[in-house]
């Protein structure tokens, strides 16, 4: 019986890496890293129970101490955390999954609490984000950020590029940078944030300089075709906005082009609390591209299959789905009922709502 998804469950190839479908597992935050900020036995399990995605993306591990702004994130900037991420890969790999890893570093969305010395957070300019975040005392206030000084970028880029080393140490089939959701990276594009009077501020030539020194010390590390960017053209999550995103994030894409991306991972929510009403962006960055394009937002099964059908994508990403469906694709193929998530245990916790979501056969 032919599948109701021949697009979305056929193969597809990121250089030389042949991925059995197109259903990727989005980076999520889940919190369950050890004190030392390093996965655990019960992370390994979480990623190879979901082996069979076409590729995993890990939820972001911090590139550095600066980069922490959260309770129980993962890093990789050590030896024992390289070591753990190079038992979950290879847990991943021998039940014959694929998986990058997302390079993170928070910028501004972060407390004097998890900076070394209790430093301020960094970012592209001294401005708060509006809201809170998880503390060990509790709820606070992102804290205000210092923006930093020319001469320090170069020291924040080879943080990214020691990171991408002990990814490539570890195991990992290739990295994500997260130029989304109000990270680091993205207080560089957009004007909302980026105030600054410098060569990486004004422009959006100038505000895309960062990342592209980041891609660059990277791409030095792992080649071409094994690293991706994420960006969140229209998002307004941890407090961002843009005058021009279709001019911001059209240069952007345009300077990525020909860079020899493993993909391009654009969110653009189709509905929900984070839809932006108007056109799509995400048409206009397909043809800006022209390379391989994941999609993010919402996305079910018929959605997906008719993006890819159209020509809109080449990949989609699913988050929710896939923390609650292990087995996501053979659920597809059958075109079986999902499990529901268990919002309360996104965050935090152990084995509940995490590694004990009933696959297909189990489930009947």
């Amino acid at each position: 019986m032919a599948s109701r998804y021949p697009h979305l469950l056929s193969p597809f190839e990121i250089g030389l890496l042949r991925l059995p479908n197109r259903v990727a597992m989005a980076p999520m935050t889940r919190s369950r890293a050890d004190a030392d900020r390093a996965p655990t036995a019960l992370t390994a399990e979480y990623y190879r129970q979901r082996a069979t995605a076409g590729l995993i993306i890990t939820e972001a591990a911090s590139v550095s101490p600066q980069g922490v702004g959260y309770i129980g994130t993962p890093g990789i900037w050590n030896d024992a955390q390289q070591a753990a991420w190079k038992r979950v890969n290879d847990v991943v790999h021998a039940a014959g999954g694929r998986i990058f890893a997302q390079l993170w570093h928070v910028g501004r969305i972060s407390h004097t609490s998890f900076q070394p010395d209790g430093a301020h957070p960094v970012s592209s300019s001294s401005i708060a984000a509006k809201g809170q975040t998880w503390t060990a005392e509790g709820r606070q206030p992102f804290s205000v950020p210092r923006a930093l000084e020319t001469f320090e970028i170069a020291d924040v880029v080879k943080q990214y590029e020691e990171a991408a080393r002990r990814a490539k140490a570890a195991g990992f089939d290739g990295i994500e940078l997260h130029g989304a959701n109000g990270y680091l990276i993205d207080q560089f594009l957009r004007d909302g944030v980026n105030h600054r009077t410098d060569a990486y501020g004004g422009s959006v030539g100038n505000r895309a300089r960062f990342l592209l020194e980041v891609l660059a010390a990277v791409q030095g590390v792992w080649g071409p075709d094994r690293v991706a960017v994420r960006i969140s053209p229209t998002g307004g999550f941890n407090d961002m906005s843009d005058s021009d995103p279709v001019g911001t994030f059209t240069h952007v894409v345009r300077e990525l082009k020909g860079r020899r991306l493993a993909f391009l991972h654009v969110i653009e929510a189709l509905g929900g609390p984070f839809h932006v009403a108007g056109d799509r962006i995400t048409p206009r960055l397909r043809e800006a591209f022209g390379g391989p394009l994941m999609l993010n937002g919402g996305y079910l099964a018929g959605t997906a299959e008719a993006a890819l059908a159209s020509g809109e994508g080449d990949l989609v990403s699913f988050g929710v789905p896939f923390l609650a469906n292990p087995d996501l694709p053979e659920r597809f193929r059958a075109d079986a009922a999902l499990n529901a998530a268990d919002n309360a245990t996104f965050y935090g916790g152990s084995e509940k709502g995490y590694t004990d979501y009933p696959v297909l056969a189990a489930s009947f």
